[in-house]
């Protein structure tokens, strides 16, 4: 599900909020959650999962096609860990 279909589904499901009400709700959490972790926070939604940041060292790469050695700088990643509730709903067909 990309965003525009989030907002169209809960549109659908409150037809009392215009389009432009519903994606500027999504909008809010959505930049809501990204201040959150760039401030090194932690975003947890009950049942669903965690996102958090973490930070990856510098470290020396290589150029795949030169081969030649690249400094790689330290950045921070995202990271997502997720709930029970969430493992337990996708594993319930049992085909993992």
């Amino acid at each position: 599900m990309i965003k525009s279909e989030l907002i169209d589904r809960l549109g659908a499901e409150n037809p009392h909020l215009t389009r432009r009400e519903v994606e500027r709700v999504v909008n809010t959490i959505l930049d809501s959650m990204v201040d959150a972790l760039a401030e090194n926070g932690r975003v947890e939604l009950r049942g669903f999962g965690a996102f958090s940041v973490r930070s990856r060292p510098a470290r020396t790469g290589r150029n795949p096609r030169t081969g030649q050695a690249v400094d790689v700088p330290a950045k921070a990643v995202p990271f997502f860990k997720s709930g029970k509730e969430l493992r337990e709903r996708l594993n319930l067909s049992g085909d993992a």
